[in-house]
This record gives C-alpha cells, sequence and structure tokens, in this order.
C-alpha cells in the first residue's frame, strides 16, 4: 500500500476516493522513562526511551490506518497527516493518530 502526505501520487491516477481513514495510539509512558528523562534534562542530551516509545505509537498509527484503508478496498491512502497529544492528569499519556483518504489507484503493470 502506498501512503503519502502529497495529494496525488506521482504518475498514478486515482480512480476512487473511498473515505478518509484513521489511525490512533494512546500509550502510557512509565516511571522508568521519567526518571531518565528527567535526567536527561537536567544534564541535556537526548531521551531514547521517550523517542523510542514515540517511533513505535507513530508507526502503529500508520499501520492501524492502513489496514483500516485496506478494508474498504482502498490501495493507497494520500494527504496524510500525524497529529501527537500528551494526555492525562500528569501528561502520562502519548496519543498519536494518522489520518489521510484513503483512495483507489490504477493498478501497476508488471
Amino acid at each position: 500500500m502506498i501512503v503519502t502526505t502529497s495529494p496525488n501520487i506521482e504518475g498514478k491516477q486515482i480512480i476512487e476516493y473511498k473515505k478518509i481513514v484513521f489511525g490512533e495510539v494512546i500509550t502510557g509512558v512509565n516511571f522508568m522513562k521519567d526518571i531518565g528523562a528527567g535526567l536527561r534534562n537536567f544534564f541535556g542530551g537526548r531521551s531514547q526511551g521517550y523517542e523510542d516509545e514515540l517511533i513505535n505509537a507513530r508507526e502503529e498509527a500508520i499501520k492501524e490506518m492502513e489496514q483500516r484503508a485496506q478494508d474498504i478496498g482502498a490501495n493507497a491512502v494520500i494527504g496524510v497527516d500525524i497529529d501527537y497529544e500528551v494526555l492525562g492528569a500528569d501528561n502520562c499519556m502519548l496519543m498519536v493518530t494518522a489520518s489521510g483518504t484513503a483512495v483507489v489507484i490504477e493498478a501497476q503493470d508488471y
């Protein structure tokens, strides 16, 4: 499946626009990552634990969006946007949302 942030796919004709599809992931950031991030904040440097969590959440959100597009007969998603939010009373939850337009593009000739 082709997934792109652009409104079209170079060299491919969009045959049908299906609908907007979403993929959402809400994940908790655990206590140990918070301690590590606090130390990084104090001493400087990157927080590998938070970065890994963010990467995993983004990949899962995109994968979920692709699956929902496939479920309605699409073979591509265009205009993809990724949004990030921090949730919870103590800001300990990360929400990543991927959205885009599910479309059917012309089949590739092999």
